[in-house]
């Protein structure tokens, strides 16, 4: 769960702060599990509903990125824990609204249906703004030279 926060957040300390209020909301809301679903899956949806309502108070926007932001310098390696680091950095300097869609679907397993219902926004902004987000992560890791240390 830790990771979820993580992922759609970005900074290690606010992701703690949610997943534990996540966790507050959890046994506060026991009484109203249904069992229509696993307990995970109910904790999981928790999380990720406290999530997007933090970055809605952060205000996040559904935008493009005007600018290509530096990922980090790399150098040839064929290491597969250093090209999984290079896409988790290229992935944090995506646009929080990208960030939020791409990490819901590509992550968590979330439809565009579920997405949209979840941030309140179409199916098709959903679909349109993760191409977005995958054209924005390819020009970012293309730009700092990354790309290619990837698909070695």
């Amino acid at each position: 769960m830790f990771n979820i926060c993580l992922r759609m957040v970005t900074d290690q300390s606010e992701a703690e702060d949610v997943l534990q209020n996540s966790f507050i909301d959890v046994f506060a809301k026991l009484k109203y599990f249904r069992f229509e679903s696993t307990p995970g899956a109910w904790i999981k949806r928790i999380v990720v509903n406290n999530c997007i309502n933090y970055l809605r108070k952060s205000k996040v926007e559904f935008q493009s990125a005007d600018y290509i932001p530096e990922v980090a310098d790399t150098s040839e390696s064929d290491d597969v824990n250093f090209n999984i680091d290079i896409v988790k950095k290229a992935i944090n300097v995506l646009p929080d609204g990208y960030r939020m869609i791409f990490c819901l679907y590509t992550m968590e397993g979330y439809d565009h249906g579920e997405i949209a219902e979840i941030l309140n926004i179409s199916e098709s902004t959903s679909k349109s703004q993760y191409s977005r987000a995958r054209s924005k992560l390819y020009e970012i890791l293309k730009s700092n030279g990354s790309i290619d240390l990837i698909y070695q």
